[in-house]
């Protein structure tokens, strides 16, 4: 989960959640009274999310279909011992034209010939994916929780058929941000679903309620109604990854620069690979996936994308 959530707080650092939450009924209200408090449970958690993110040699090819204002894009990931090696396979649905193949082919060559940019990539994605960390930890203490009943795992949501705890969440007035990367979470309040066995974050689902500034407001701002989804499920390996991200925020960077992000995004069609992967044998498994796609099984992915 750790990983693909670097994604979205990279851009906007931020988690958050929604105002959609079921009522619960007069069994699930009592329900939670089997269960620990709401904030050692969110606790429990958040410690096995952060010990997955820094144990798991599992390493996976994943598909990627991202729908945003400026239409759709498709890309296949492999884990690699190094980074993350990506390439584009569609724009719209479309295959790539051979003048865009070349494009992605030449930026992979790039990365292959030369160790300092790889390197530099690699440093990159470190460096998001402890901003993550840093806001995935403040979570039990920037928020205070309650039982809000249950929900159903799916084959995208959890563990298929796990009951999954549901606890809403609003800002503890007595959190104080340590950095400007948590201070997004003062302006959030929402609902997470927690699998109780596997000790799992399901889903965090969030909306701003008020405007959140940063730097005092010099670095920028997110404008009200902001709005973050992550969803994450069992592999079936033992390992856990995010099957959804929808993002929708509005605001301005360092005072002049708007910002308009609105994207939905599917991840799919997992498959593990060796934990030494290397970043060129990850290329390699790209080529022949775009490949294995073009052959036959690119109308085939586009459904499958498009039913999650």
């Amino acid at each position: 989960m750790i990983s693909r959530m670097a994604i979205a707080v990279c851009i906007v650092f931020l988690l958050a959640d929604t105002s959609v939450a079921l009522e619960p009924s007069g069994s699930q209200a009592n329900s939670a009274e089997s269960f620990p408090p709401p904030a050692e449970l969110v606790r429990t958690a958040v410690a096995k999310e952060v010990a997955a993110a820094n144990a798991s040699s599992m390493k996976h090819m994943f598909r990627d279909y991202k729908k945003s204002g400026q239409g759709s894009q498709t890309r296949i990931y492999v884990e690699t011992r190094e980074a993350m090696a990506g390439m584009t396979i569609a724009y719209n649905d479309k295959p790539l034209t051979p003048q865009q193949l070349q494009g992605e082919e030449g930026r992979l060559a790039n990365l292959l010939r030369s160790p300092q940019q790889l390197e530099r990539k690699r440093r990159q994605e470190k460096e998001e994916a402890d901003h993550t960390l840093c806001i995935v930890k403040a979570l039990p203490d920037a928020f205070s929780f309650s039982y809000d009943g249950s929900e159903n795992g799916t084959a995208t949501l959890g563990h298929e058929g796990a009951r999954l705890l549901r606890l809403k969440f609003r800002p503890n007035p007595a959190y104080h941000p340590p950095s400007h990367v948590e201070e997004v979470l003062v302006g959030m309040r929402g609902v997470v679903l927690i699998d109780p066995v596997a000790h799992r974050i399901a889903r965090i689902d969030g909306t701003l309620f008020k405007e959140v500034t940063f730097g005092w407001g010099i670095l920028g701002h997110l404008d009200r109604g902001g709005h973050f989804l992550v969803e994450q499920h069992a592999l079936g390996d033992g390992s856990w990854d995010i099957s959804r991200m929808s993002l929708s925020f509005n605001g301005k960077i360092l005072l002049f620069k708007s910002i308009a992000i609105k994207s939905d995004e599917v991840f799919s069609s997992f498959q593990p690979v060796p934990a030494d992967t290397s970043f060129a044998q990850g290329v390699q498994m790209l080529k022949a996936e775009r490949v294995r796609l073009a052959e036959g099984g690119a109308e085939s992915a586009k459904a499958e994308s498009s039913s999650h």
